[in-house]
């Protein structure tokens, strides 16, 4: 108690000034409107300082439990998106059987729906990986296709994938011919673009229009008749002066692809015999 009295004596003069100053305040503030206003203007924005400063300082202890929100929702949200991608697969493979249906050139044939899992298009021989293999009643030598054009064949099957030689492989050679002409040559890859491929053996005879559709000619057991190939670009001499070289603009993204389609011919072996046999003759 005596350490309080001597502690008012000895700043009595600040505690009096400190007491007018309080008084003037408030008499100032409470009887002057614009002094009032100029108050209020101030104490709300050092007030909303504080409660900022006060939410910040909040929020900071309450990251953790924020952060383990979030990667709990992060999580649901993954396994959302893996599921729509399950449902989209599955829709693409209706829209791909419905678009097969309507192709009068398949219609005597049957087909496997695959996806593409690995693909290459910048080196010199070219293959694509299918997610189908022997299990899925997949063969060498069936024709594939996509919702373009022709992609390429099967050349080795796994029990659960299968190797495809891309068109865009010189290895491959396919029998085409002009749309709604009988002429029919060799389709062939010379490396130089994606893209593009030659159509040899075609006659100097016939008369060629660049934007003419090329088809599949139908002379074998891998692919029917009339499945699109591409659109000529130019074309060029070849080494005997009585046939032409088509360059041609394929149909077919090879970039793009993701599902493709496996056709089955269900007289392919009969076929084979017999031409076996016409070799043997």
């Amino acid at each position: 108690m005596r350490n309080l009295l001597d502690f008012i004596l000895r700043y009595s003069s600040w505690l009096v000034f400190l007491f007018y100053v309080v008084i003037s305040c408030t008499l100032l503030f409470q009887k002057n409107p614009y002094q009032h206003y100029i108050y209020l203007t101030s104490a709300n924005k050092v007030s909303s300082m504080v409660y900022n400063a006060t939410s910040n300082v909040t929020s900071y202890f309450y990251l953790h439990d924020i952060n383990e929100d979030l990667q709990h929702r992060n999580a649901s949200l993954e396994l959302e998106v893996i599921d729509l991608r399950k449902q989209i697969q599955k829709y693409q493979e209706a829209l791909t059987a419905s678009d097969i249906e309507l192709d009068s050139a398949l219609m005597p044939y049957d087909f496997i729906i695959a996806h593409v899992i690995s693909n290459s298009i910048s080196r010199t021989h070219n293959y694509i990986t299918i997610e189908k293999g022997a299990l899925d009643s997949i063969r060498p030598e069936m024709g594939v296709v996509d919702q373009n054009g022709v992609v390429g064949m099967v050349n080795i099957v796994g029990d659960h994938t299968a190797r495809v030689i891309s068109l865009l492989n010189p290895k491959m050679r396919l029998s085409c011919k002009v749309k709604g002409r009988e002429y029919f040559g060799s389709l062939v890859w010379d490396g130089k673009s994606p893209d593009e491929a030659l159509l040899e053996e075609m006659p100097r005879h016939e008369t060629f229009r660049k934007g003419d559709t090329i088809v599949t000619s139908g002379y074998s057991a891998v692919f029917p008749p009339d499945i699109p190939v591409g659109t000529i670009i130019s074309h060029e001499k070849e080494h005997d002066d009585n046939f032409y070289a088509l360059r041609i603009k394929l149909f077919t993204d090879f970039s793009r692809l993701s599902t493709v389609r496996v056709i089955t011919n269900e007289i392919k072996d009969e076929l084979n015999a017999i031409s076996a046999g016409e070799e043997n003759d």
